[in-house]
């Protein structure tokens, strides 16, 4: 059973940066796929970053330019530093393991972005 630890959510004023950290209790270095997913209230969970085994990134488009996801296979994390956040960036972030088919999550840290 994978575990993933998520640290780094807070309360953050429109414009602030906050970093996020997901600790993993296996091996990382060859996984196909970790990233962050987000789920807003009332809204369904979507894909905000990932980092795939070769290094390779994506982002949704709303957090492009503003959010930058990186993984350190030595420490077994993945990491997602937030830059310019903004009211709509509120939500609960979740870690993602993806290997295999099989997805594992974290419990998930609250992100507040308010005045």
């Amino acid at each position: 059973q994978v575990q993933l630890v998520e640290s780094g959510g807070g309360l953050v004023q429109p414009g602030g940066s906050l970093r996020l950290s997901c600790a993993a209790s296996v091996s990382i270095r060859s996984l196909y796929a970790m990233g962050w997913y987000r789920q807003a209230p009332g809204k369904q969970r979507e894909l905000v970053a990932q980092i795939f085994a070769a290094g390779n990134t994506m982002y949704a488009d709303s957090v492009k330019g503003r959010f930058t996801i990186s993984r350190d296979n030595a420490k077994r994390t993945v990491s997602l530093q937030m830059n310019d956040l903004k009211a709509e960036d509120t939500a609960v972030y979740y870690c993602n393991l993806f290997n295999l088919g099989r997805n594992d999550w974290g419990q998930g840290t609250q992100v507040t972005v308010s005045s």
